[in-house]
């Protein structure tokens, strides 16, 4: 496997394009002919793009995606559901295709009406734009951020088995709202591979699970998380174990560029459970220390506080031993084991202390926690929080 430029236009006969105007955006993606399966938000409150989604891959088959930034169309009822099939049927009537084979996102404000005036002449601007090139897989990307200050898109080749070659790329956007079962985040995966509906969706399942299903921003789920995944056959070649690989590779690499982008972030925080009595006690315990206010705040204020880490594990729900358990904190090419078998090393006036203490002041920290009790592993990704998140979510909406 090899990291390529592109993004989601790495695949072949992928076109995109972006269009923008203030604080809105328009994403368009054509795979045409394509297999699709997706996952989606678990929230009870729905957006109306979700709802179309879901009917549109009713039988596996998508030709492109429409996805506006600036307002999240939900909570706006009738009115939201016929102004995201207006947004579909602009799609399909430019393109010449079947309406039911465009997917729809949205993401921002909820509880507010699309501004149609807006979203329309964007969508033409950017259909007018499509193409096949790295610069267009860019151009989507950012037409899709709201809070997000840079862009995100990824990329790889990978050989299968049986030596034929598969491309995989992806955009997504999100930086709050993000929790675990996603967040306020779309992501849209195309690929050459040549797959079933049902392989795509369980390919697909297994991916979010160890990747965006363990990113925690602060907690919070929202209303329109949507994952795509398309692919388009042209490859010819089938789905096999350095596939599965290859996708969940691309998956998490977008999942940490989403968990930097974390809203008012300044510093990284990568967890690692090891040792737990299966994946779920993991799982449970990696994303309880990363959604931590308490870690958190300690972490934006540089200080390596075990307890509160400890304590995180404690209430997670794994099973656990604070007799055998190790914490490790690491930040580049440092690393000091400040709980080693139940035994704190980083005491007062220590030399280790010193080492956690600057270990904290790097931008990208991690966690490694060994629970001593089986073979479970997992990884989770978050933020620090701080100031700025106060600042840019009480601003929000205004």
């Amino acid at each position: 496997m090899k990291i390529i430029k592109g993004g989601i236009c790495a695949v072949r006969e992928v076109l995109a394009a972006g269009a923008c105007e203030d604080e809105y955006g328009i994403a368009v993606i054509v795979c045409k002919d394509s297999t699709a399966s997706a996952v989606f938000t678990s929230n009870r409150v729905v957006a109306a793009p979700v709802k179309l989604t879901r009917e549109a891959l009713g039988d596996g088959k998508l030709s492109a995606i429409i996805a506006n930034s600036g307002n999240a169309n939900c909570f706006t009822g009738d009115h939201g559901m016929e102004d995201s099939k207006t947004m579909a049927q602009e799609v399909a009537d430019k393109l010449l295709l079947d309406v039911d084979d465009v997917a729809i996102a949205s993401t921002g404000i909820i509880g507010r009406k699309l501004p149609m005036n807006i979203i329309k002449p964007l969508i033409g601007k950017a259909i007018e734009r499509l193409e096949n090139s790295s610069k267009a897989s860019t151009y989507a990307a950012e037409a899709i951020m709201t809070t997000d200050t840079f862009s995100k898109e990824f990329s790889v080749e990978t050989e299968l088995k049986n030596g034929k070659i598969v491309r995989i790329g992806g955009i997504t956007k999100g930086s709050g709202m993000i929790a675990p079962n996603m967040g306020t985040m779309l992501s849209f995966i195309t690929t050459d591979i040549d797959a079933t509906p049902n392989e795509l969706k369980s390919a697909l399942k297994i991916a979010v699970e160890s990747t965006f299903n363990m990113v925690v921003i602060d907690g919070d789920e929202s209303t329109n998380d949507t994952v795509v995944l398309m692919a388009n056959g042209s490859s010819g070649a089938n789905i096999d174990e350095n596939f599965q690989e290859a996708l969940e590779y691309v998956c998490s690499q977008l999942a940490r560029m989403i968990a930097k982008d974390g809203e008012g972030a300044t510093k990284f925080m990568e967890v690692e459970v090891n040792g737990a009595s299966n994946t779920k006690d993991a799982r449970s315990a990696a994303k309880a220390v990363v959604s931590s206010s308490l870690v958190k705040t300690a972490f934006f204020g540089a200080d390596p506080n075990w307890g509160r880490i400890i304590a995180s594990v404690g209430y997670s729900g794994a099973d656990m031993d604070e007799n055998i358990i190790s914490i490790n904190l690491g930040s580049g090419n440092k690393t000091v084991k400040i709980v080693d078998s139940g035994v704190v090393n980083a005491h007062e006036g220590t030399r280790l202390l010193e080492d956690a203490e600057e270990i904290m002041k790097g931008k990208d920290i991690k966690i490694t926690i060994d629970i001593g009790l089986g073979d479970g592993t997992a990884i989770a990704y978050g933020c620090d929080l701080s100031y700025d998140y106060v600042r840019i979510n009480a601003e929000y909406s205004t």
